[in-house]
C-alpha cells in the first residue's frame, strides 16, 4: 500500500472529521470563484450557487481528504453571493451530488436505478460492501477509505451498470471487475475510467454489428 493510501488509515479519523469551526476558499479556489463570478450579472450572483458550493467540496477533498460541505463553508458561499445560508442549505442538502457530513477518501456511489439494476448492480453493491469493508449504503468503513451511497441515474444506461468513483464513471461492471477496481484504490492506483471491457464510449458489446456483411453490400450494389 502506498504512503497515500497510509495517511488515510487513521483510526480516529471520525472524530477528527466533525464541523470545522472556520472555512476560507484557498488561492485555487478563489481563482476559479473569479471565473464562474464573470459569468453572471452582479444582480444575478446567486445563480452561482451550485459551482461554488461545487468549489467549497474539492477544496475540502484537497485539504482533508473528504470531499463535503460543512456548514461554515455554506456561509461562506452565501456571504459571496448576498444569499441566506438557509438558501444555500436547502439547494446543497437537495442535490445528491453535494455532501453535507464528512465522506471517506474515495466515494462509491451505486447507480441502483431500472436500467443499471437489470444489467447487475445489485453485483457492484455486493463487490463494494465485500471490498470496501461496506455494511451497506450511507456506510464509511473504519479505515475512511471509501464512503458508499447510492444515486440517482448518471446517464450512461448503455454502459450499465455504472459505479461512479467521486467524479469518475466506472462502466459495463461486474462483481469482479468492480472489486478488482476497489483493491486498485487501496492500492492507491486510480484506473483510467471509463469501460471496463475496453468497449469504445456506447458501441455494442464485442465490437460494431452493422455494415459489416460485405456479400450483401455487394449484392445490393454497394462498395
Amino acid at each position: 500500500m502506498t504512503e497515500a493510501a497510509v495517511d488515510h488509515l487513521d483510526p480516529n479519523w471520525r472524530n477528527s472529521r466533525a464541523e470545522p469551526e472556520s472555512f476560507a476558499f484557498d488561492a485555487e479556489s478563489e481563482a476559479q470563484i473569479t471565473k464562474i463570478l464573470a459569468r453572471y450579472p452582479e444582480a444575478k450572483k446567486a445563480s452561482a450557487v451550485i459551482p461554488l458550493l461545487y468549489v467549497a467540496q474539492k477544496q475540502m477533498g484537497r485539504q482533508t481528504g473528504s470531499a463535503w460541505v460543512p456548514r461554515i463553508a455554506m456561509e461562506k458561499v452565501g456571504e459571496r453571493l448576498d444569499m441566506a445560508p438557509i438558501r444555500v442549505f436547502e439547494v446543497a442538502s437537495f442535490y445528491f451530488m453535494f455532501n453535507t457530513k464528512p465522506i471517506g477518501r474515495f466515494h462509491l456511489q451505486v447507480c441502483g436505478t431500472t436500467p443499471c439494476m437489470l444489467r447487475g448492480s445489485d453485483d457492484v453493491l455486493r463487490a463494494c460492501k465485500d471490498a470496501g469493508h461496506l455494511k451497506g449504503y450511507g456506510d464509511t468503513s473504519e479505515d475512511g477509505l471509501f464512503t458508499l451511497t447510492e444515486v440517482e441515474c448518471l446517464g450512461a444506461c448503455v454502459n450499465a451498470p455504472i459505479l461512479q468513483v467521486d467524479d469518475d464513471y466506472y462502466e459495463d461492471l461486474d462483481y469482479d471487475r468492480t472489486v478488482q477496481l476497489i483493491e486498485a484504490l487501496k492500492r492507491g492506483e486510480r484506473p483510467a475510467p471509463g469501460s471496463t471491457i475496453g468497449r469504445q464510449t456506447s458501441a455494442p458489446e464485442g465490437g460494431p454489428l452493422t455494415l459489416l456483411d460485405v456479400p450483401m453490400l455487394e449484392e445490393r450494389g454497394g462498395n
